[in-house]
């Protein structure tokens, strides 16, 4: 385990974010962290490096739960780069903005893990977040009013198309401008 390198992983989901830190069942209160899911090839690449992944309870038809990385976000020594992408560009978080990370829609995530190595419990490694991008999964009305107000209002390329199964084009008329 001596000389691990970091290990990134790609177009990957964030479950059981809590970049709060705020206190839960599993959770002392400050303590900032997230998982990440990982396939079973991956789980058992991280397992036999030390990594410390941990599997959800089995559902009645699996063998095994789904298996899982938690990554612990601190900014005390060297801070980790986080940045949140949307259509208007990227936004760094810090320690104070972080936990809008809680309450958002993310479309995909990327995401660069630090190890560490311990000697608690029989030993093995402990996922830090190095890096952090996520591309937050927007909301058509937000982003058409932001481009009304930010003065887009005709350049559909700047907020895509609304979405096909969800948009209603209507005129509305009062009864006697239709013969009613």
């Amino acid at each position: 385990m001596v000389g691990m390198n970091n290990i990134t992983i790609e177009d990957c989901q964030l479950i059981l974010r809590n970049f709060t830190g705020k206190e839960g069942k599993f959770n002392p209160p400050g303590t900032r962290n997230f998982a990440v899911p990982l396939t079973d090839k991956q789980a058992a690449e991280m397992d036999e490096l030390g990594w410390n992944v941990k599997y959800f309870k089995p559902r009645d038809d699996e063998p095994q739960g789904q298996p899982f990385i938690k990554v612990a976000v601190s900014f005390e020594n060297k801070p980790p780069k986080i940045l949140m992408v949307t259509s208007r560009g990227k936004t760094y978080l810090d320690e104070d903005s972080i936990d809008s990370l809680d309450h958002v829609d993310i479309k995909t995530a990327d995401v660069t893990l630090n190890p560490y190595e311990h000697s608690f419990n029989g030993g093995g490694v402990k996922a830090y977040c190095k890096t952090l991008v996520v591309h937050i999964e927007e909301d058509y009305l937000e982003m058409k009013w932001d481009a009304i107000i930010e003065g887009w209002q005709n350049d559909r390329k700047a907020i895509g198309a609304a979405p096909v199964d969800d948009y209603i084009d209507a005129e509305f008329y009062e009864p006697h401008e239709i013969g009613g």
